[in-house]
């Protein structure tokens, strides 16, 4: 082969290896109203995995503290506050981390996971074997 097909076909894979990947700007999506609530950058640290409020849409909302969060995120601001933490990678999912609800401070085992559609994230928390779906959708397309 020559080089311009091999550099045709490298910058091809690469991009098919970054579109599966969950790191990004997410928006999470109210589950019961359907509602754009916020964006959550997904990144990378050390290993692990990581999800940050960068944006909340409800202006009423940007400057509230996470009042019923416990431990290290007591009182701090909701927006700029990792509500994912020290997720790894287990074959297709993210999983051994938590997710905090900021609304009412509850922290649960979570899973990761891309749909089949690479702009849809499957976000699961658990507690014990009950566990509650949301979907959001890529903010950086």
């Amino acid at each position: 082969m020559n080089k311009p097909i091999l550099s045709i076909l490298a910058m091809c894979i690469c991009s098919l290896t970054f579109a599966q990947e969950i790191f990004g700007n997410w928006k999470t999506i109210d589950d019961e109203t359907g509602k754009e609530r916020s964006i959550v950058n997904i990144y990378k640290e050390n290993g692990k995995v990581y999800g940050k409020i960068v944006e909340i849409f409800d202006a009423s909302k940007r400057d509230l503290n996470c009042v019923k969060c416990e431990g290290e995120d007591y009182n701090k601001p909701v927006l700029g506050l990792i509500i994912i933490k020290d997720m790894e990678k287990d074959e297709d999912a993210y999983r051994e981390g938590t997710i905090t609800n900021p609304d009412d401070g509850k922290v649960y085992d979570c899973r990761l996971k891309l749909t089949d559609d690479p702009n849809e994230l499957q976000v699961r928390g658990y507690v014990a074997f009950f566990y509650k779906t949301q979907y959001w959708v890529r903010a950086d397309k």
